[in-house]
């Protein structure tokens, strides 16, 4: 049990459903729902009755909810008192990112932070997951943030922030007229992806899976390592790809590439924290992942 999922219990409570709590707390549904079903596995009891249309706290979860009330509110209390210092706090964090979020995501939040914290320095070594684990464990990475979950049992996972892919294709492709197409229509035509393995790549082919559609057939002409070398194999003509949106704001806005909407197919996923669960995060790391999460929208 973490305080984390009590206040994700809490907000459900209060929202009266999985999805207004996942909106409210900028984490998807399929999320929030893992949280309060693993605070259920640790207390051996349902803590909502989910057989009407709007859930409701069953005895049990009656029973829980005023302390995760009061769990939050002395949170609360703990953050008012610390603002002060943390404002003041001094050092320096050392992270990894992988490839879409260190690239694309944090350099747009790195600003912000900085000049709310201006005596944290931090140093990020952009790297895929698996070195990342290496060096946390080595202890020459405080923590990391990666795209995708993997089973560790030396690491801790936290979702901080929700990202969604999105089909992307050049400027004249003969799709860029439309606002929305279907994903069999998108398949007609040749992809250029991320390379087996990565993140994005997963979250993509899981999606298809669930949608009866086979990763297989797609006509994929080209795999490449980074999302820098997908957006230019895209922008050259090669082929349409589905990655981060957050990836193409820049190109969107010079007219290279056009984001396109499929109507069948929701390609959302989470972002996440991972640190060693034998280390305590230091005050800086707790205060740069909570400025994440509150800031979530801004990039």
């Amino acid at each position: 049990m973490n305080f984390h999922q009590l206040h994700i219990f809490y907000t459900v409570s209060e929202q009266g459903s999985f999805s207004a709590a996942a909106q409210r707390l900028h984490m998807t549904q399929p999320a929030v729902t893992m949280q309060v079903q693993a605070l259920e596995d640790y207390f051996g009891a349902k803590l909502f009755d989910r057989s009407s249309k709007k859930i409701v706290l069953s005895e049990a979860g009656q029973v829980l909810l005023p302390y995760a009330r009061r769990s939050i509110q002395l949170i609360r209390e703990a953050d008012q008192a610390m603002s002060a210092f943390t404002h003041m706090l001094e050092g320096r964090l050392q992270l990894g990112a992988s490839l879409t979020i260190g690239e694309y995501v944090l350099p747009r939040l790195l600003g912000p932070f900085g000049k709310a914290y201006p005596n944290i320095s931090i140093m990020m070594k952009v790297m895929n997951t698996s070195q990342i684990i290496e060096e946390i464990h080595k202890h020459q990475l405080n923590f990391g943030l990666i795209e995708a979950p993997v089973s560790h049992p030396a690491m801790v996972f936290e979702p901080v922030m929700g990202d969604e892919l999105k089909l992307i294709v050049p400027w004249e492709h003969p799709l860029a007229d439309k606002e929305e197409v279907t994903l069999a229509e998108a398949l007609q035509y040749p992809f250029v992806l991320r390379e087996q393995g990565s993140g994005t790549r997963r979250v993509m082919e899981e999606q298809m899976l669930d949608k009866g559609l086979d990763p297989g057939a797609m006509r994929v002409v080209m795999e490449l390592g980074s999302t820098g070398a997908v957006k230019s194999a895209v922008e050259a003509g090669l082929g349409i790809t589905i990655i981060s949106a957050s990836s193409v704001k820049h190109e969107v806005t010079l007219g290279l590439l056009k984001i396109v909407n499929i109507s069948d197919a929701s390609f959302k996923r989470q972002f996440y924290a991972i640190h060693l669960k034998s280390t305590l995060l230091p005050i800086s790391a707790v205060t740069f992942l909570t400025f994440l999460r509150e800031h979530t929208d801004e990039w």
